[in-house]
Order: structure tokens, then C-alpha cells, then sequence
């Protein structure tokens, strides 16, 4: 049989940092930090939701924003609100586009007459 093909288990305390929900148990993942539970020394993993504070188990609706991907979000749409009540419309560009052409187009035409006669 060969040796050390096994992952090692550690023990482990996962922290919700959104409730401050604590779960000892063994997992194989690992980190540098560690606290003392029971005198065995345990590696501190974070997570930003848990059972403890995930909608579906708790039953409430809350709002985890932990990386403020709300105000990110708000920022960029009211960013792209803004910059659309400055531009223009397709169709008023095109219509702009239409008469420039237009204006430019009619002076070769009076010429050309002028020529013809």
C-alpha cells in the first residue's frame, strides 16, 4: 500500500464573520492563524456565511454585504443614469449626422446646377 497518499486531517474552527458563528470540527484545510480550544491548538478558517447566517436556514431575509457590493452596484448605476441623461439618443445622433450631410451636400448640388447651365 502506498504511503502518504492520504490528505491530513486538522482540527479546525470555522468562523462566520458575518454572525460570529463558531464551528470546531477537522477539515484538511489549514492557516497561520490559531487559537487554543480545549488546550489543542486549532486553525482559524473565515468564511462570510454559514449556516448560521445563510437566509435559507435562518429564515430572515438579511443582507450580507461584506465586499460592498451593494454601494458598488448603486454607484455604477446611478454613474450610468448620469451619463445617459448627458448623451445623446441614437436618434438624435442620427438625425444630427442626416442634416449634416445634408447642409453639406446642397452647396455641391447648387454648383453642379450652376455648372450645367
Amino acid at each position: 500500500m502506498k504511503q502518504d497518499i492520504h490528505p491530513q486531517l486538522h482540527p479546525v474552527v470555522f468562523v462566520d464573520t458575518s454572525c460570529n458563528a463558531e464551528f470546531v470540527t477537522t477539515s484538511t484545510m489549514t492557516s497561520e492563524e490559531k487559537r487554543d480550544i480545549n488546550g489543542i491548538p486549532h486553525s482559524v478558517i473565515h468564511l462570510e456565511i454559514s449556516s448560521a447566517s445563510h437566509p435559507f436556514y435562518t429564515g430572515k431575509q438579511i443582507l450580507v454585504d461584506t465586499a460592498r457590493r451593494v454601494e458598488k452596484f448603486e454607484q455604477r448605476m446611478k454613474q450610468k443614469t448620469e451619463t445617459a441623461s448627458v448623451r445623446k439618443g441614437k436618434k438624435a445622433k442620427r438625425l444630427a449626422k442626416q442634416q449634416k450631410a445634408d447642409t453639406e451636400a446642397q452647396p455641391d448640388a447648387k454648383k453642379d446646377a450652376s455648372d450645367n447651365a
